[in-house]
């Protein structure tokens, strides 16, 4: 078997789902015991250094003979849950597929960049420059893992070898995460002069929100990204069938573009707050920052995009510039001063029931990861 399928199928059979998603998963502590084991045997300087306790990030480095710019290449180990997945650890090929939890988002890629360490190692290592290799914790829940790294390596440019069908991602999309609390009073169902629904509250809210996504829907389009959006996400309230609900919970994800403020997503829901007090002066209500990611785009004018397009087409590859709509680690590295796209195997599957990564994807990645490490690294993009 082709080493970097070999090394695929044993980081699938490897359970590393996400603690912070799943409460008493395994984590990545065992993935990246492994991935440290192949960077020794490729003769890698490795540094393992934990993020949170059992969850280490593994970073090793290729060095050229010679000085030269730094190319990193960056992948996540962990992996959501496998609630309803038949056997997602025991990786199976058929008809040119890799089944299994991970093997597309993002083992596939993992597989890919530690390959291309290999071919080079094998034909004697880079004549200049250097390679890093990063493989981090926790991209699923909170990025604690490229956080961590990107505080501590460098690099001129970065490739995130996340799923992409082998074309170039070289933006995509961010999110907002907000709670919307509507308040009520609590009252027996057979007495509305006493009580206050909390419910049909935030169904007041939920009217202006859908009305604000065909707004963002029909607004401005970004070029590859298309245009912002919002959802609900999840709702809750009430105590029982003959009581007035006094709270109700709304949690809804805001989904931005390259450019939009930090704040959008809580701006225009206060917004929506304010407008409602205004109409009834007895509607409370209050609406909570809980979490966010930035958009991310790579300037135009920089060279990786087109050094990465050669190198894919040497390897038979054809690649498209596209964007994302998903989050990545790309915009933690680019938030570090560290120009990134992302580029990957494709496949299908992402966190469902049935995963799969195409193993022609795999090597083909691996293939243009090599040549791009070769040319990005003499200094000739």
């Amino acid at each position: 078997m082709d080493p970097t399928i070999a090394l695929l199928a044993e980081l699938v059979a490897i359970d590393s789902v996400n603690p912070s998603l799943v409460p008493g998963a395994r984590g990545e502590a065992d993935i990246a015991r492994r991935i440290a084991v192949e960077c020794i045997a490729l003769g890698l300087a490795v540094d393992v250094a934990e993020v949170a306790p059992g969850r280490p990030n593994v970073v090793a480095v290729l060095d050229g003979r010679r000085p030269g710019p730094t190319l990193m290449f960056c992948g996540h180990l962990d992996t959501v849950g496998v609630s309803g997945m038949d056997r997602p650890f025991q990786p199976v090929q058929r008809e040119g597929r890799l089944y299994g939890r991970g093997a597309q988002d993002m083992k596939g890629g993992i597989a890919a960049m530690f390959g291309a360490a290999r071919q080079l190692v094998d034909a004697g290592g880079l004549e200049r420059g250097r390679l890093v290799l990063a493989a981090v914790v926790d991209e699923e829940h909170a990025s604690i893992g490229a956080e961590a790294m990107a505080a501590r390596w460098r690099a001129d440019a970065a490739v995130v070898t996340e799923p992409t069908d082998l074309d170039i991602a070289v933006a995509h999309k961010g999110f907002q995460w907000i709670e919307v609390d509507t308040r009520g009073r609590a009252a027996h169902g057979s007495r509305p002069a006493e009580g206050r629904d909390a419910i049909l509250r935030m169904g007041r809210v939920l009217h202006h929100l859908e009305a604000l996504d065909r707004r963002l829907e029909s607004g401005p389009a970004h070029p590859l990204l298309g245009a912002a959006s919002l959802h609900a996400s999840t709702i809750a309230g009430g105590q029982e069938l003959s009581v007035y609900p006094e709270r109700c919970l709304l949690r809804i994800e805001r989904r931005t573009l390259p450019g939009e403020p930090a704040d959008a997503g809580l701006r225009e829901v206060t917004g929506i707050l304010d407008q409602l007090r205004r109409e009834d002066a007895a509607f409370e209500a209050e609406a909570r920052f809980l979490f966010s990611r930035e958009a991310y785009q790579i300037e135009s004018a920089h060279p990786l995009p087109d050094t990465l397009a050669r190198a894919a087409a040497s390897a038979g590859c054809a690649p498209r510039r596209v964007g994302m709509t998903f989050w990545s680690d790309a915009a933690i590295l680019g938030a570090a001063r560290i120009p990134s796209v992302l580029f990957g195997p494709g496949g299908a599957g992402l966190h469902s029931h049935e995963e799969y990564v195409r193993i022609e994807d795999v090597c083909l990645c691996r293939d243009a990861l090599t040549a791009l490490a070769r040319a990005f690294t003499s200094g000739s993009p």
